[in-house]
Formats: C-alpha cells, structure tokens, sequence
C-alpha cells in the first residue's frame, strides 16, 4: 500500500469534492502557535545603551517590546526588522537570536511563541503602527506595567547583559 503524504491526500479529497472530502479536510486543521519575534533594541549611542519599549495602542494595554507576527512565508529576521521599523520608525542591527519563548498563556488573545532578538539601533525612536507612543528605559526604570511575558523576557536580558547568563529552558 502506498502511504499518502498530507498534501496528495488534500488533492485527492480537493479534486473528489464530496462530503467525505470535506469531512477529511476539516479534520486535517492543525491548532498551531502563532509564530512572533520581540525585538530587544539597544540604543548604542546613549549612555548605559538604555532599550525601547513601546506603549501598546491595542489590547492588551500596557508597556511591550517591539514586536509582532511574522506573515506567512517570512523568515524570523525579516520580520524582527520590519516590526521594529513600523513601531519605533528605526532600521536595527540584529544582533543574536535570544531565546523562544512558548508558554501558552503567554499571550492572553491566544497561544504564541516568539522568537526573540536582541538588535542594537542608533536615532531617536517614533511610535508607529499600533504604537501609541514609545520611550527609553535603563534597567534600573522599566515601567511595571509590561504586557505578555516580557517581565520575564527582560529579567532574562537584563541577566544575560550584566553577567552573561543565558536563559535556561524550561
């Protein structure tokens, strides 16, 4: 017998176009994560190279890095610079990716994980796209009120920055 891969099986049901075609296909759907990138952005011209956060314009409201999701077909790091360009109006420098994260209550709107980069940017950051406005924070201000699991995310930066410990998985 011949095994199918999840492709040909979908054309062979697309191309039958009957209810047992349709039955199969909405039992193929896959509840997937959505894929996102945060991108931690150092101000290298700036004593104490302070980061960007931005304050989020959508629900849920608060403080977040920059970030978001990344389309369909786009690699990670198209998406890391491209999300940094439309919230903050700055071209970054990536630097490394981080870590992921995937807890799924990360995200109270639904389950992603986000790759996480660190990048490094020069200039003055304007609020853009669904930011409402942005600012600049040294470690020792970030604002309290921080969306998803970036409290954890910048405990992490912040101790792989100051003593060069990585984040462990979980």
């Amino acid at each position: 017998m011949v095994r199918l891969n999840y492709e040909q099986e979908c054309d062979r049901h697309i191309m039958g176009k009957n209810s047992k075609s349709i039955n199969f296909l909405l039992l193929m759907t896959y509840r997937n994560p959505a894929p996102t990138v945060d991108i931690i952005i150092e101000l290298r011209n700036r004593p104490h190279r302070p980061i960007i956060l931005i304050e989020r314009h959508n629900e849920p409201l608060g403080w977040a890095i920059p970030g978001g999701f990344i389309d369909y077909g786009e690699l990670a790091e198209v998406a890391a610079r491209r999300e940094a360009e439309e919230e903050i109006g700055l071209q970054v420098e990536l630097i490394e990716q981080f870590h992921v994260y995937s807890d799924p209550s990360r995200d109270p709107r639904s389950h992603t994980m986000s790759v996480v980069f660190l990048a490094t940017a020069t200039g003055e950051p304007q609020a853009g796209d669904d930011a409402k406005s942005c600012g600049i924070y040294e470690s020792w201000r970030i604002p309290t009120n921080l969306c998803f699991d970036h409290d954890r995310i910048l405990q992490d930066y912040w101790r792989y920055r100051h003593y060069g410990i990585r984040p462990r998985l979980s």
